[in-house]
């Protein structure tokens, strides 16, 4: 749920209690008082919980991957989202949008996002999030690298480097992991990276 709604749901919570306290302090010869302000009380509590459902789906209305979704994104859907993180607020768009949405978004895999999306070499675009970096190159699809294959990519130039951008996502096979690459494969197995330029 957005801190805003969460706040706002509070402070209904607390006029309810209020109300409670206030009609109960109250003599109870007193019954018309009562009345009077248990329902202004309900009528204040129902504006204040209007509000707060008014606002929060404005917000989920902008906000297109909140925390903890796994939904793709609909053809028109905006094509970035704001996550907050301990950092502020970072934005993910485009296509690396859709594979971070694909892969589970915030509560998945890689985590939250730790810095804006950047420039590749060849008009490509990439972005760290806190379990790996999804890349894409100028004409192709979006991809992660991650882990062990990761570490070895980027020693050997990352992108800049004979490997290029990633062609396919981590994918298993016999005792590991596999991702290819414009210049290449780097395979994960039995604990042993082993990178074989094309």
């Amino acid at each position: 749920m957005h801190h805003f709604a969460r706040r706002t749901a509070g402070y209904t919570a607390l006029l309810a209690a209020a109300g409670l306290v206030v009609a109960g302090c109250s003599k109870d010869d007193d019954n018309d008082k009562n009345d009077t302000v248990a329902s202004s009380i309900s009528s204040i509590s129902s504006s204040v919980a209007s509000s707060a459902a008014t606002v929060t789906s404005s917000v989920l209305q902008t906000t297109t991957v909140p925390m903890g979704t796994t939904e793709q994104r609909t053809p028109g859907a905006a094509e970035e989202t704001k996550i907050a993180t301990q950092r502020g607020d970072i934005t993910v768009s485009g296509s690396i949008l859709d594979k971070y949405v694909a892969s589970g978004g915030p509560s998945g895999a890689l985590g939250a996002p730790l810095e804006a999306q950047e420039d590749g070499p060849d008009d490509g675009k990439y972005q760290d999030f806190v379990g790996g970096t999804i890349y894409k190159a100028k004409d192709s699809d979006a991809h992660i690298v991650w882990g062990e294959i990761r570490k070895a990519w980027e020693d050997n130039g990352g992108a800049k480097g004979k490997l290029g951008y990633p062609i396919s996502d981590e994918k298993d096979i016999a005792g590991g992991k596999e991702s290819d690459f414009t210049g290449g494969t780097i395979t994960w197995v039995d604990g042993k990276t082993t990178v074989t330029p094309k």
